[in-house]
């Protein structure tokens, strides 16, 4: 994956807008969290390279409610929301200290949603399987924003907006999902990725740098390789997240890229 050789250069570069960046990481497979490869090795040098947060957001495709909640509590529990793998990775806990102040704050400053504080979820491997490696010593506050998956990706949009001014305020904010995710076409024999999804991948990447976000809100319309890409859509709303936090004045650029499994991008997208 040539990309990853440079992709670090956008954060050591001196930031001229004093907020921190945005982030989209495409997390793929909970294995990633136990496994050296690319891709972890990309999210670790993506830490190690960064200014350190004051506390991390993440909107994970992995909590869906009705409603829009964000964690509240002093000490947020690892949770293992999958089946079917190793031990190892199940005995992975991410202990990050929770941000009650930073949740409340969200809560008062956001005003699109009537954001409930929330005490029971905890940290889904959404955000400690990306996280574990980029911030491996889990000493930053962490806390989730969950996905009302009954409101469109327009209302995701505006309501991300609402969510910038913690980026003034040291918070990094991130979205983790995947671009193209396709779980029923996954193939496990195989190397780099289908052709529609390769396909889609590029015409996302196409309308990021063009800033034409408008097209990716009704990705539905793009034709059938962006239905392919996106059978259920909440893989795709933490990218329409971390979009909207974008500045006129900040550039695009993708730290990582390349498709997994087939029909998994492993795209990330940063706003700096």
């Amino acid at each position: 994956m040539e990309s990853l050789k440079n992709w670090a250069k956008p954060f050591l570069t001196q930031r001229s807008n004093d907020i921190m960046p945005a982030l989209f990481v495409g997390h793929g497979s909970p294995m990633n969290a136990i496994t050296d490869n690319e891709y972890t090795q990309a999210w670790s040098a993506i830490g190690s390279s960064m200014e350190k947060p004051k506390a991390i957001l993440v909107v994970s495709a992995h909590w869906l409610t009705y409603g829009t909640h964000v964690t509240a509590m002093e000490k947020p529990r690892t949770i293992h929301d999958f089946g079917g793998f190793p031990r190892p990775l199940f005995e992975v806990q991410y202990p990050a200290p929770g941000s009650p102040e930073m949740a409340e704050e969200t809560k008062q400053h956001v005003k699109l949603a009537q954001i409930q504080l929330d005490h029971e979820w905890g940290l889904d491997h959404g955000t400690w399987s990306v996280l574990v490696k980029m911030f491996p010593k889990a000493d930053i506050p962490v806390f989730q924003l969950s996905i009302d998956y009954s409101k469109p990706l327009s209302w995701h949009y505006e309501l991300a907006k609402e969510l910038a001014f913690l980026r003034s305020k040291g918070v990094l904010i991130m979205g983790s999902g995947n671009i193209v995710h396709n779980l029923r076409m996954v193939d496990f024999q195989g190397k780099g990725g289908y052709d529609w999804a390769v396909d889609f991948d590029e015409t996302a990447k196409k309308l990021l740098l063009e800033n034409n976000h408008q097209e990716l809100i009704q990705f539905e319309k793009l034709g059938k390789e962006a239905l392919l890409s996106i059978p259920t859509t909440e893989h795709f709303i933490p990218l329409i997240y971390t979009m909207a936090l974008k500045n006129e004045n900040e550039q695009v650029s993708f730290p990582i890229e390349g498709l997994d499994l087939g029909s998994i991008s492993m795209r990330s997208v940063l706003f700096n």
